[in-house]
């Protein structure tokens, strides 16, 4: 605003100095005129004017007359810092964060703090010695925003008690909440300090400073760009990991928030990934998880990638998307590719894919690498193909079963999870009982299964009417919950007998007698806690401890997990699951 007047304050200095000119080259003018005799020639009276004109103003008495300054004092001026002066306080401001939601938002986490690590903060898992909360929110159901509004009351009485501290407490909400709802977030009970969405985190210290000062403020802009791909997330979760690969989504499926809240979709560069997975190879990871909205979409059109430009998108067969063929760039296989061969004795998995990605090279490459979890996340969301066409999934009930044949033929004892939606739009009591027999039919070792909740923006809340009853979703979610529970069991029962290599997290959660971990299933295995052998010639037993990897015979199993004894240490390369 300052800068908008001082233009229009130089662009009427400088109109009336050429007023000035003109008036006196009209004087000069006319002065040579009156004072010359009628015997001088033209090229005298040229000559003369010339002289006069030039004792005129120039164009740096233009610039001085508008600004008044000297050149020094107008440089100093438009020197303004970027951040407010914060005398070293952010070194001395701690804070604390609250995750909510999936794995993006934990990865999310890593990625603030290590922006905010670099801006001078110091973080603590205490709340009582926080100076900044910030909460990464979850959009996705109605339940998970709830969450969030319940917990912004609870945090505003701290926040009153501290109003008179020197150092008042800030709170902050970062992620997909931020972007939906920044107005009622900076209004609502006025409790938010700073909003932040998912593209935004780099200017956390800015909006930060600026909420110190007193400001309420806001960056909710999505990026077609933004991939974190030069921030290193700050690895706090033992022995796995998280990397995102990935961040939004191009798939636009009419009841998902994701497009809206987190953007069109990109791919960070194969080389920063890699960088990324051997740091956490160096500092003991066991396992690493590859994230993204549509993690399986992957692709690098930056450097090497951009070389193949002539392929197009590879897409399970019967599938098909809403977007045109995306050309050119090293696709999901060439990553696993790299990423499995920086240490065979890390565990790969990847999470969440959507069917249409998997073609053959994909579940090939699966088979191969031993260190590459042989397990699948395959979202149907419902068995019926009228809903999935309402849904705007891209495929059939029917191209869906054949997806699911071509990878166990290609995966023999692969493990398939899924996600399910019940009560959508217009959902028949047909269209749910197809959705239950296509969980007995595939046969889920893990399921999430969820109750439809419409979102704004979203082409279903625009287009669609939620119009099943509250109390038939329930009734809807608990079958499909019993179905999946009867279905697992029989899943996990097969494995009662089978030695299964197991990545131990820690201590069980029911009891401290006994050890936690899991498979390559990504089932949860739980064994009695006991020292081991580390091969079978060795006579003395090692302690096990989070992060190693055991064989465990199991014994019992439900829907849930499996029970068995561990035996033996091992590892990926010479641990693979086997029947004794």
């Amino acid at each position: 605003m300052m800068s908008a007047r001082r233009l229009r304050f130089l662009v009427f200095s400088v109109q009336k100095c050429l007023s000035r000119l003109a008036d006196k080259c009209r004087g000069y003018c006319s002065v040579s005129v009156s004072s010359t005799s009628t015997n001088e020639t033209d090229e005298t009276r040229v000559s003369t004017f010339k002289t006069k004109l030039s004792s005129g103003p120039t164009f740096h008495d233009f610039i001085k007359s508008s600004s008044g300054k000297s050149s020094t004092e107008t440089q100093q001026e438009h020197e303004e810092s970027y951040l407010p002066e914060e005398s070293g306080l952010a070194q001395l401001r701690k804070v604390y964060f609250e995750t909510y939601g999936c794995q993006m938002n934990v990865n999310d986490t890593e990625i603030a703090w290590s922006i905010l690590q670099k801006g001078g903060y110091v973080r603590t898992h205490e709340l009582s010695e926080a100076d900044v909360v910030l909460l990464v929110t979850c959009s996705i159901r109605e339940k998970a925003e709830q969450t969030i509004w319940n917990r912004l009351k609870h945090l505003a009485v701290l926040k009153k008690k501290r109003l008179k501290s020197s150092t008042p407490l800030k709170i902050g909400v970062l992620g997909c909440m931020a972007e939906r709802l920044k107005t009622e977030l900076l209004e609502k009970e006025r409790v938010v300090d700073v909003v932040a969405g998912p593209d935004a985190y780099r200017d956390l210290p800015r909006l930060l400073a600026l909420a110190h000062g007193g400001q309420r403020t806001s960056n909710v802009l999505l990026s077609l760009e933004e991939a974190y791909a030069d921030v290193m997330p700050i690895h706090h979760s033992g022995h796995s990991a998280f990397v995102s690969i990935t961040r939004g989504c191009d798939n636009m499926c009419s009841y998902c928030i994701v497009p809206f809240t987190w953007g069109r979709e990109r791919s960070r560069p194969v080389s920063s990934i890699l960088e990324e997975v051997r740091m956490l190879s160096d500092q003991g990871v066991k396992e690493v998880t590859l994230l993204g909205q549509n993690v399986n979409s992957y692709r690098d059109v930056s450097g090497d990638g951009a070389s193949n430009s002539g392929l197009g998108s590879r897409l399970s067969r019967g599938f098909s998307t809403v977007y045109r063929d995306k050309q050119g760039g090293l696709r999901f296989a060439d990553l696993l590719h790299h990423v499995s061969l920086v240490n065979p004795d890390i565990r790969i998995r990847f999470t969440s894919p959507h069917p249409k990605d998997f073609p053959d090279e994909v579940l090939q490459l699966l088979q191969e690498r031993r260190n590459i979890c042989k397990q699948i996340h395959l979202p149907a969301q419902s068995g019926s193909s009228r809903v999935l066409q309402t849904m705007r999934r891209g495929y059939t009930r029917e191209a869906y079963l054949e997806l699911v044949e071509n990878i166990r033929k290609i995966i023999p004892g692969v493990s398939l999870s899924s996600d399910f939606i019940t009560g959508f739009c217009g959902e028949t009591e047909e269209d749910h009982q197809q959705s239950v027999s296509l969980i007995r039919e595939v046969g889920y070792n893990v399921a999430f299964l969820f109750a439809y909740s419409m979102r704004k923006k979203t082409q279903a809340y625009h287009r669609l009417g939620d119009d099943i009853p509250a109390e038939v979703k329930k009734r809807r979610l608990e079958e499909l919950i019993c179905t999946f529970r009867e279905e697992a069991t029989k899943v996990n029962t097969r494995l009662i007998g089978s030695t299964q290599l197991v990545l131990v997290e820690g201590e069980s959660k029911k009891s401290s007698q006994d050890l936690c971990g899991r498979n390559d299933g990504n089932v949860k295995v739980i064994f009695p806690r006991k020292d081991l052998l580390s091969y079978p010639t060795d006579t003395n037993p090692v302690t096990v401890k989070a992060g190693d990897y055991v064989l465990v015979k199991i014994t019992s199993a439900n829907s849930q997990s499996l029970q068995g004894h561990a035996f033996s240490h091992a590892s990926l390369s010479d641990g693979h699951p086997r029947r004794l």
